[in-house]
């Protein structure tokens, strides 16, 4: 069913607890602090029998929500237990509300949790990951043993027309600086053209073609490959490494 999950435009809402108890095991998700920061869902479920801790978003990420994600990291790397990153948001809440209730602060603290947790991390692209958001939700730029993308996921800066409006007002405030009236046929053209730039650079098969993630896979073959990833990630912490001390002595 996690093809027919997922909105096909990430603008629309989804709650991604709709897609966790599609993975795991028998539907069981036991959340954490599932009335605080609610737009950050996080909670400990397993996946053919390998517990994981799962976070993700039904939103941006904001004060409450990165704090909770913080404790939680900090709780599975004090259990030893692998994280598992669904990424679905737009970034990081702006606004002075949530300047002054301490996003930077917060959003600080999950970055150097999730940056210093030495569990495995594997995170999934879902949905639309944007801004800073890609970082708080342990993306590329942060090393998780695996990282894939589904088809319909997106990864920019910011969404494409908020890049377009965002420049927009940039231009319409030049203007404004001359004592010029807009050009609004030109606007309009600017927005066009900027919106069809960030829609086909973050395309999933583009940003996959930068090696931003270790390929693009199939929705309904997710729950059988975070399987045999954490099987995977599972042996290779239980072998001993033997390393070679000295030069090798061959022709």
């Amino acid at each position: 069913e996690l093809a027919g999950v997922m909105p096909a435009d990430f603008r629309e809402p989804v709650d991604m607890r709709e897609v966790i108890a599609r993975l795991v095991d028998d539907s069981a998700f036991l959340p954490f602090k599932h009335d605080y920061g609610p737009a950050t869902v996080c909670g400990r479920a397993r996946i053919e029998g390998h517990a994981v801790g799962i976070l993700t978003n039904n939103g941006p990420l904001d004060p409450a929500g990165a704090a909770k994600a913080t404790h939680f990291v900090q709780a599975a790397a004090q259990t030893g237990t692998p994280l598992l990153w669904l990424q679905n948001t737009t970034g990081f809440i702006v606004g002075r509300a949530s300047e002054e209730a301490g996003m930077v602060k917060h959003g600080a603290k999950l970055i150097q949790a999730l940056s210093n947790a030495p569990v495995p991390q594997v995170t999934l692209l879902c949905g639309a990951s944007f801004g800073a958001g890609n970082y708080g939700m342990c993306g590329r730029a942060f090393g998780p043993r695996f990282l894939f993308s589904w088809p319909l996921a997106r990864t920019a800066v910011m969404g494409a027309a908020q890049a377009a409006g965002t420049m927009e007002i940039v231009a319409r405030a030049a203007a404004a600086r001359r004592g010029e009236p807009p050009d609004e046929a030109r606007l309009a053209a600017q927005r066009e053209a900027i919106t069809a730039n960030f829609e086909r650079q973050s395309d999933a098969f583009v940003t996959s073609g930068l090696l931003l993630d270790d390929g693009v896979i199939d929705p309904r073959e997710t729950r059988a490959i975070l399987a045999f990833l954490f099987e995977t990630i599972r042996e290779g912490e239980a072998r001993r490494l033997r390393p070679v001390q000295f030069g090798v002595a061959r022709p």
